[in-house]
């Protein structure tokens, strides 16, 4: 798995200076990247610290250096979770996300008072309370001890060919009906972070960005001179046009959204699709002439978020050749 490490500085450096010049708090989501180095390039970058999915995230960022960190998702506090929850608040600046009075007390009674965001749900139907209960449960959260510090949302509906700009709206109205004057007003995934400025946001977590993805090229967001990240298959079999390569599902992640064209795309060869993934091969269809087998190809992974979880360290490239090489540290961090 190859990392152009130009494009990467490109992308990395193009969000800052977007969010800078509207003076928006970018907040980077490293559950794409899971990689120390690419973190320590967001900060040097600007970013105020990064979003983690996880409280495992959370601390190999933290042992990392990163010491600004926000769970974005209401943690249910096992005990276990919970003594680790404490030691992380202890050694770095921690917030949390909280969608419920459930959730809030077993916070307060775990782990105590701790820094937390209000989730609302802005059209994604995942998690998060109507706007309208936002304010009842910040108060709630508030009278539980812990210091509500705002509120988030993930406009994750972007994700469909001509959905962006609804969901930034979506995005924009929920934060506006939950608190327009909230401390932090948080939101924006890849597709939407150009439209943030539209609403009362004043923070965004995009993920993506970093390398993006197959995903990003078929919703017009970006162009394969974007995509930062790809998978050097070989060709190992040949039968008129189509061909067989040694990346599967293993390597290259299973998923493919209803508008996605395959399951991943050539940015070398845009007219060529891959048919069919399994475990261990891809079925690429080419529309001229096919490669020969022991040929490499690259490809684009539909989603890379789920393709970096399955390597153990990225191979970092620029000019065409190998400068560095990256280890995945928060690789399966999932708990």
């Amino acid at each position: 798995m190859a990392v152009d490490v130009d494009v990467l500085e490109r992308n990395l450096a193009g969000m800052a200076a977007s969010a800078a010049d509207r003076g928006l708090t970018l907040r980077p989501h490293a559950k794409t990247h899971k990689t120390l180095e690419i973190a320590r390039r967001q900060i040097r970058h600007g970013a105020a610290g990064l979003t983690v999915a996880t409280v495992r995230e959370a601390e190999i960022f933290a042992d990392g250096g990163v010491g600004d960190l926000f769970i974005a998702y209401p943690i249910w506090p096992s005990p276990e979770r919970a003594r680790r929850l404490r030691e992380l608040a202890g050694r770095v600046a921690l917030r949390v996300g909280i969608d419920s009075l459930e959730s809030a007390e077993a916070l307060a009674r775990a782990v105590g008072p701790l820094d937390v965001l209000v989730e609302v749900d802005s059209g994604h139907h995942r998690s998060g309370v109507r706007p309208a209960d936002a304010e009842a449960l910040t108060a709630a959260a508030e009278k539980l001890g812990h210091r509500v510090r705002g509120i988030f949302t993930f406009p994750g509906h972007s994700y469909g060919p001509g959905l962006r700009d609804q969901a930034a709206l979506d995005e924009a109205r929920a934060l506006v009906d939950a608190d327009p004057h909230a401390e932090v007003r948080s939101g924006g995934s890849t597709p939407t972070a150009e439209l943030a400025d539209l609403g009362p946001l004043n923070e965004i977590r995009p993920g993506v960005y970093v390398f993006n993805d197959a995903q990003q090229v078929e919703l017009g967001i970006r162009d394969f001179g974007d995509v930062a990240l790809t998978v050097a298959a070989t060709v190992v079999s040949r039968t008129g046009n189509r061909v067989i390569a040694d990346a599967g599902s293993k390597v290259l992640g299973a998923d493919r959204l209803a508008f996605a064209t395959g399951f991943g795309r050539l940015p070398d060869v845009p007219g060529a699709r891959i048919v069919a993934l399994s475990e261990h091969h891809a079925t690429i269809e080419f529309p001229d002439e096919p490669p020969a087998r022991g040929d490499v190809v690259r490809i684009a992974p539909n989603h890379v978020c789920t393709t970096v979880n399955l390597v153990d360290e990225l191979v970092v490239v620029s000019g065409g050749a190998q400068v560095d090489s990256w280890r995945v540290a928060a690789r399966g961090a999932n708990s």
